[in-house]
């Protein structure tokens, strides 16, 4: 029988089961003492000298980050075409315009350069994403916003724990103005459902935790444990409904404790496959640049001019052999709801980048026996074609 290999299988014990449960019987099910301590003890990792607020995906993260920096109609947000779409469509929820840059194809990331050739008299947020995990260059790209007055929100649901010069993304020494986390199924960590937002700001802070549920001017957890005043509070905005919940946080503080043994177990993943593939038709991840740390969400290669096959006839071999795969991304101007506002310009390396890129089955529960699989059927797939 062929051995499966899944493209992700979440990595869950008992101990995450039994926070559930603990949580469920506690009585609480919705936003508590578990997402309050699940705040703190992510404020602590990041070194104390932020505001850590959770809310129920990345993408709530993002709308809510963009909201607090004050953009709407008429504002522009610089984003990388080589996103998820999620990454532009907040933008789109406050009326503004996403404002679309190529990718570096040595990092696959935005670069300094391309992001300053974008500035307008209508920007007002740079947005960049640390692709796969491996972090931008912040200290240019703060260097770049200070000059012309622009906040930054970093996209970093890839991202945890990712370090750039030292510190991890997400510390107020990296920065960012806001910074938005992933706890989605298939990230370094999980609550299933969920995300982080980041910021050195009070008044963002304040601003956020009034719109992630309703723009009540009350902290839920308090509005129910304080019995003085329980009933007593305003509605101060029209907000959202983003909050996260205990059972969330619960298995999310189980996850977070255990992050540097992830991307520990990632990193050696992804060495495996580097000295693996190193004499194939591919192009490797990019590492970290010096100083930094790559999280390794995901492990991508892009096939070489010298490859015989096609990305998508490379994929479906893997399949025919039962390793799961999957591409990240199709860049956004592709996409028929974002074309028009790319509005005609090109974007040569991201277009040449999908064109080649696959990503291979990476995951903190993957053992070694299901990697020496991939290993197999990727050295069959293209040295196969070869001969």
């Amino acid at each position: 029988m062929t051995q499966k290999v899944p493209f992700f299988r979440p990595s869950l014990g008992e101990k995450e089961i039994a926070a559930v449960v603990k949580s469920l019987r506690s009585g609480w099910l919705t936003t508590g003492p578990q997402t309050s301590a699940f705040e703190a003890e992510f404020r602590a990792l990041m070194g104390d000298t932020v505001h850590a607020i959770a809310v129920n995906s990345a993408t709530a993260a993002l709308h809510l980050g963009l909201e607090a920096l004050g953009v709407g109609p008429g504002d522009e947000v610089i984003v990388p075409t080589m996103t998820f779409t999620a990454t532009a469509e907040v933008i789109r929820y406050l009326g503004a315009m996403p404002v679309f840059v190529d990718m570096d194809p040595a990092t696959i990331c935005v670069e300094v350069e391309a992001v300053a050739a974008a500035i307008t008299s209508r920007t007002k947020v740079i947005m960049p994403v640390h692709f796969a995990g491996r972090a931008c260059n912040m200290t240019g790209l703060r260097a770049l916003a200070d000059d012309h007055g622009l906040r930054i929100l970093d996209d970093a649901a890839h991202a945890l724990p990712t370090r750039h010069a030292g510190a991890l993304i997400g510390a107020a020494v990296n920065g960012a103005d806001v910074t938005a986390f992933s706890f989605y199924a298939n990230k370094t960590m999980t609550t299933g459902e969920g995300g982080m937002l980041v910021t050195g700001c009070d008044e963002i802070a304040d601003r956020v935790r009034k719109m992630r549920l309703h723009g009540i001017d009350r902290d839920v957890f308090d509005r129910f444990t304080n019995l003085r005043a329980s009933w007593a509070y305003d509605v101060v905005e029209a907000g959202y409904k983003y909050n996260m919940t205990d059972l969330a946080a619960a298995m999310g503080r189980v996850q977070l404790n255990q992050i540097d043994d992830f991307q520990a177990t990632r990193a050696a993943i992804a060495a495996r496959y580097d000295a693996a593939f190193a004499d194939l038709p591919l192009t490797l991840p990019p590492h970290a640049a010096i100083g930094d740390e790559h999280s390794w969400h995901l492990y991508i290669v892009q096939l070489t001019d010298d490859a015989l096959l096609t990305r998508d006839v490379f994929i479906t071999r893997l399949q025919e052999a039962g390793v799961a795969t999957s591409v990240h991304y199709r860049p956004l101007h592709q996409m028929t709801y974002w074309k028009p506002m790319a509005g005609g310009r090109t974007f040569p390396a991201a277009d040449a980048y999908f064109a080649r890129c696959v990503s291979l089955p990476m995951f903190m529960a993957m053992t070694e026996t299901e990697q020496a699989r991939v290993i197999k059927v990727v050295r069959e797939a293209l040295e196969g074609e070869a001969k």
